[in-house]
């Protein structure tokens, strides 16, 4: 079927960082003592504690000076200059929290950056010489047919995924690494491969990743009016729907150890990837 090896291919483009919210709870003052005729002696601004936040009062992100990410663990904003990477952060980095604007800039990098039209072409080449899709015909009409679906597929999804059902949740749609720092590797690997089914809200609490698991089935469905009549079968989009979640567990596996690839095969430390330009 077509959407099988236009998805087989698929860079989801590309959570649990740890988001350092720090409430400052200020250390009570002593009792002052009764002293029968005199009034207690008044503290020096210095000496007062610190006020106690509000629960809900926002906490700065923008000390960097708490930042460490090894040089060897950075992510870069795209793999081999062939594949996007923009929501990708690197291990140890501490981030703003996600707005909605962040979030429609990272989907639409990861939509429209060259880096996706040219991997795109790529998958619709494979699906065109495969004849995935017979409807689509061959020569050049057909490749435009394989081409123009490819991109739309990978568009509706990534909107889907990392815009529009984050936006409704308030989830944070990046991958965070975990790196070498976090653990060895089968520990990473577990939690890369996990964060289909578990991300982390804009505060950064974890939670159940409604955005993958909602957004890709809204994609999938989606895709059905603009494909063939006989491609669209309840089997059919029920197998891509699973196809799309394990394929994105195993770009998120990838991110996750990119560096240590790019570090090791390239002797490149990388700049950090954020999931805005």
């Amino acid at each position: 079927m077509g959407n099988f090896d236009l998805r087989m291919w698929r860079s989801a483009t590309c959570a649990v960082c740890f988001l350092l919210c720090r409430l400052c709870v200020g250390q009570e003052s002593p009792p002052a003592q009764n002293l029968p005729a005199q009034s207690p002696p008044a503290q020096s601004p210095s000496a007062q504690s610190p006020p106690t936040p509000l629960p809900d009062a926002p906490v700065p992100t923008a000390d960097t000076s708490t930042t460490t990410v090894p040089p060897d663990q950075e992510q870069t904003k795209r793999i081999m200059g062939m594949l996007p990477n923009f929501r990708s952060v690197s291990a140890g980095a501490v981030v703003p929290k996600e707005t909605p604007r962040e979030k429609f800039v990272t989907a639409t990098l990861d939509n429209f950056d060259y880096t996706s039209l040219f991997f795109a072409g790529v998958i619709a080449a494979n699906s065109f010489v495969t004849k995935a899709t017979p409807e689509f015909h061959q020569g050049a009409a057909g490749y435009a047919r394989y081409y123009w679906h490819t991109v739309a597929d990978q568009a509706v999804e990534n909107y889907f995924v990392e815009l529009i059902v984050p936006a409704i949740t308030h989830e944070d749609s990046r991958y965070y690494a975990m790196g070498k720092q976090g653990g060895g590797v089968w520990k990473r690997a577990g939690y890369s491969l996990s964060r289909v089914l578990v991300t982390r809200t804009d505060v950064g609490k974890p939670t159940f990743n409604y955005s993958e698991v909602v957004g890709s089935a809204a994609a999938v469905s989606i895709s059905n009016f603009y494909y063939p009549t006989k491609e669209q079968t309840v089997g059919n989009g029920l197998r891509n729907w699973g196809l799309d979640i394990t394929y994105d567990s195993v770009t998120f596996l990838f991110h996750e150890f990119w560096p240590d690839i790019n570090n090791a095969v390239f002797g490149k430390k990388g700049s950090k990837a954020v999931a805005s330009p």
